[in-house]
């Protein structure tokens, strides 16, 4: 199977070397036996020809808003309602998620409380995870088509399911303790307030639910390879 990953931002210059950038991320994070990836960094223009490259699709995080008046995003606006018609799978994370609910026709703001900033507790579907957050925006208007699965005291739509073939997430599943340390030592600072990057880095060895997400993607990618 093919996963086309569309990759909406970059890793900061001084951590890449390091992690690899978004892409090399995600291909790390879901690596599997029979599962190929293919990366287009579409904040740099670099778009598949159509939906066909590709079985499945998975919206990376990015430093920009879903709002912003870049012109990757109504391209990337189109390719998601293409992927969304042909009910192909569909992964989004923070801007991934938040993209996809404005192509289907929510609305994306930037929060008037403020940020989340590493390990965070939501409820799943009844059920308790923690995931590394990163964001100010959020989804303040969901799409007709998406059911809410998840959410936080924070963040109201923080899991948002379309359908059986698309699954997003404002939070970093694919984000480990070390690239959260990256984050506040090397973007932080002066953006997010010093309280919540205190706390968060006081919550850096909380375990959380990253293998448990990474499963319920792969799974959403695996079952749609089962039934082709």
């Amino acid at each position: 199977m093919k996963i086309g990953i569309l990759q909406t931002g970059h890793v900061s210059d001084k951590m890449i070397s390091a992690t690899g950038d978004y892409g090399e991320i995600f291909r790390r994070f879901l690596h599997h036996d029979g599962v190929e990836f293919d990366t287009y960094s579409v904040v740099d223009m670099d778009f598949p020809s159509s939906a066909d490259a590709a079985q499945g699709w998975l919206i990376t995080g990015s430093k920009h808003g879903a709002y912003d008046p870049l012109p990757f995003i109504p391209k990337l606006e189109a390719l998601v309602r293409e992927i969304y018609q042909r009910r192909q799978p569909l992964v989004g994370i923070c801007f991934g998620h938040q993209i996809i609910a404005q192509a289907l026709g929510g609305r994306v703001e930037k929060f008037s409380g403020g940020w989340s900033v590493g390990h965070t507790s939501y409820t799943l579907e009844g059920q308790p995870v923690s995931l590394n957050a990163w964001h100010q925006d959020q989804v303040v208007q969901c799409p007709s088509e998406a059911h809410i699965l998840g959410s936080s005291d924070f963040c109201k739509y923080a899991f948002l399911g379309y359908g059986d073939h698309v699954f997003t997430v404002q939070a970093h599943p694919e984000f480990n303790s070390d690239f959260i340390q990256g984050l506040i030592t090397y973007r932080a600072k002066g953006i997010v307030p010093d309280p919540l990057l205190n706390e968060a880095s006081e919550k850096l060895a909380l375990p959380n639910n990253n293998t448990q997400m990474r499963e319920r993607i792969l799974n959403l990618f695996l079952s749609a390879m089962v039934s082709s």
